[in-house]
């Protein structure tokens, strides 16, 4: 690969972000590292600069470029890894560049970036240590390269702001590099404490936000390569379906047709991992490789799953959980006996969220590009080194062989469609000997989507003299592949209810389910945050005094708590029409509260008229981005929870597009004022998806508050809003 070329935006290597001096690079192959033989090994193209460790260059003027492992996907990746690796080096942040690290390198020598996946808000939260390491690694080795020069000792050598100081020696790091990068350290030093920062825990502009605004920001749909050709493909619209048979001989003769390719199932139900039973289009353009695949005869072997309808689920879910569930755990007590005493006493609530879908702003795209001594990738991805060895596993290559190229993410949110399109795009350039651009459209998106999965759960509780729950059962129906996501936030809520048991059940589907932006708890809020209303309603208390009570002792908990009632103006006394709601939800490491304030007419239009949000994280590195995902959190559960919800029938998702499967457009979005609220201890929370799920919950408190109605399934605008 010689040349490389993109579609309508014109390829840089390097971006000027705005407000400093940040830059951002992509690596590409080029066919004369291959012969000069380095096997592609793209880190050791440095342009002049020195490499320190893995995770960074220090060129001759002073200039660090950071390798980020981890995905930008619009959640600011790259300026955070950015952040920590320069707060230990202690260089000018005007002076830090970002590039997107080399996935063959992690794979082939033993993981030097330790982790490359992106998801479960853990990027700053559990990889901030080693990554703030490697920052401070590479500051020790200057500082020691400095003090052999000088004939000091290293505890004589200051580094500070990109310069070396002892005594009346003086140098920078640009000078100090080559030498640092032959200093084996004796040991490594530690990272800072918590806190005792100069710039992390301040505003720093996203380095991603002028490439994405001059368009110079590359997405894998926007890769082009010598002789590429494109494809498009259709999976069984029943997962677990196979193709019986086709007829390539129809569309043999349209424009531009190159190939008919059947993509093999190889198991009757495919593992996240494996690739489903499906058929692609080969053409020199997409739009013709749509069409011609559109026309296509296909028969298909639909399989058992075809029985299976969120109806039937729904039935099922219900019935069981009139009954104890196998699983069960007796957090505190036994509240059995209590509640079976209680007779008429006992407050129920029965609540439950369906099936969602991602869709991501960019569906998903991929280049593969498969040839005799190599194979290239450019796909979408939330772990470029996991996507290399499915290649490679696709291919029957080694690891060696492949190299997966990071591109920007148009948004992803735990979408496994990467295992997919990945897969199937490799086997097509296997099978055409091509570089072939594989295109999913929203409809195959949501097809063959890893959706989050249905639950379903009933409470049940008994209240004591002083008006507050002595016992308390919750009963989850979940999907079996995942049922540990039924558990988050209801097993372990933070409610010091005395005795209090938690049961679980599974109901059988054929949908793949997989991770959704905070999965478990971004159902599980809406469900148990209701029915903490219910409670404190029913023994008169207010919603927000019960959960400061019922949390006394949670430092993390009460700070949201006391900083949301002070801030918040939360009251149940609203005139009728208008309500407060407030919810509190645990993830991620994080402790998040919403308020929410809403107006619906008699006529049952809803208008959100604010959302609160106090989040508790521990520490926060960039406070502009972590406001930021407050508000990304908000506007993705309000899309679910107000509009959404996958009408699954016949074993399979019939709203597969934006014309049936809505999201929240730009009007319903409310105003989002974000606070931080940190114990700023020893623990560290995440904020790329902890907002969301008290989301849903907070409004339909507010909403019951306004109407006097207890929405207990979503989607919420299904429902009969209208008050007399």
């Amino acid at each position: 690969m010689t040349q490389m070329q993109l579609s309508r935006r014109a390829f840089i290597t390097t971006a000027v972000a705005v407000g400093g001096g940040m830059v951002l690079g992509f690596n590409f192959p080029r066919a004369a590292e291959a012969a000069a033989g380095v096997n592609g090994e793209l880190w050791k193209d440095t342009n002049g600069a020195t490499e320190i460790n893995a995770w960074l260059t220090i060129d001759p003027q002073g200039v660090v470029t950071v390798r980020v492992p981890h995905t930008e996907m619009g959640q600011g990746a790259m300026t955070s890894v950015a952040q920590l690796v320069a707060e230990e080096l202690n260089v000018p942040w005007a002076n830090v560049r970002a590039v997107l690290a080399d996935a063959n390198r992690h794979v082939t020598r033993g993981g030097e970036y330790k982790d490359m996946s992106t998801g479960g808000s853990n990027l700053v939260r559990n990889r901030h240590p080693h990554i703030m390491q490697a920052g401070a690694s590479a500051r020790e080795r200057l500082r020691e390269a400095a003090a052999k020069k000088w004939g000091v000792d290293r505890a004589q050598v200051k580094a500070e702001q990109g310069v070396l100081t002892a005594g009346t020696n003086r140098g920078t790091y640009g000078e100090f590099a080559t030498a640092a990068a032959q200093v084996t350290l004796a040991e490594e030093p530690k990272i800072k404490k918590y806190g005792d920062w100069w710039l992390l825990g301040k505003d720093v502009p996203r380095m991603d936000v002028a490439p994405k605004v001059d368009g110079s920001a590359i997405y894998p749909v926007d890769v082009r390569v010598p002789g590429m050709v494109y494809a498009a493909v259709k999976a069984s619209p029943v997962p677990g379906g196979k193709v019986k048979s086709f007829d390539a001989a129809a569309i043999k003769d349209r424009p531009g047709v190159i190939a008919v390719v059947e993509l093999k199932q190889t198991k009757d139900r495919p593992a996240n991992s494996d690739m489903r039973s499906a058929v692609a289009v080969v053409a020199d353009s997409y739009y013709r490789a749509k069409v011609a695949l559109d026309l296509l005869p296909i028969e298909w072997d639909l399989g058992p799953g075809v029985r299976f309808s969120y109806a039937g689920m729904d039935t099922e879910a219900k019935d069981l959980m009139g009954k104890e569930g196998r699983h069960a755990e007796e957090v505190r007590g036994d509240p059995r006996p209590i509640l079976a005493s209680a007779g008429d006493k006992v407050v129920r609530g029965e609540y439950s969220r369906p099936y969602e879908t991602h869709a991501p702003m960019s569906p998903p795209a991929c280049v593969a590009d498969v040839k005799a001594d190599r194979i290239d990738v450019w796909s979408f991805t939330q772990n470029v080194s996991a996507t290399l060895l499915l290649a490679a596993d696709q291919a029957g290559r080694d690891p060696k062989q492949v190299f997966v190229h990071g591109t920007f993410q148009g948004g992803a949110f735990g979408n496994g469609n990467a295992v997919d399109i990945t897969r199937q795009a490799v086997e097509i350039s296997k099978q055409v000997g091509r570089p072939v651009k594989l295109l999913w459209s929203r409809e195959e998106d949501t097809t063959q989507s890893r959706t989050r999965p249905p639950v379903w759960a009933r409470f049940e509780a008994v209240l004591g003299d002083d008006k507050l729950p002595r016992a308390m059962i919750a009963r989850a129906v979940a999907d079996p592949v995942v049922p540990a996501y039924a558990d988050r936030g209801i097993a372990n809520m933070p409610y010091n209810v005395p005795n209090f048991r938690y049961e679980r059940h599974v109901v059988q589907s054929n949908l793949p389910v997989g991770p959704n932006r905070a999965p478990g708890n971004n159902s599980n809020g809406f469900l148990i945050e209701q029915y903490v209303d219910e409670m404190a309603i029913a023994g008169g208390w207010d919603p927000l005094d019960w959960r400061i009570k019922m949390t006394e002792g949670n430092e993390r908990w009460q700070r949201v708590l006391l900083k949301m009632k002070e801030i918040s103006g939360f009251t149940t006394k609203n005139p009728r029409g208008t309500g407060m709601g407030v919810a509190v939800v645990e993830s991620h490491g994080a402790t998040v509260g919403v308020c929410a304030t809403v107006e619906v007419s008699r006529r049952g239009n809803l208008s959100i008229e604010k959302i609160l949000v106090v989040s508790n994280t521990g520490w926060v590195i960039n406070p502009r981005a972590a406001h930021e995902q407050v508000r990304s959190c908000v506007a993705w559960e309000l899309s679910h929870c107000l509009h959404g919800g996958l009408d699954f029938k016949d074993g399979r998702i019939h709203n597969v597009n934006f014309d049936k499967y809505k999201l929240l457009r730009l009007p319903e979005m409310p105003v989002v004022e974000s606070v931080i609220a940190n114990s700023e201890t020893d623990w560290w929370g995440g904020f790329g998806e902890t907002a969301g799920p008290p989301m849903p919950p907070a409004l339909a408190n507010a909403i019951f508050f306004a109407t006097g109605k207890r929405i207990r399934s979503t989607p919420i605008l299904k429902h009969d809003l209208r008050w007399a």
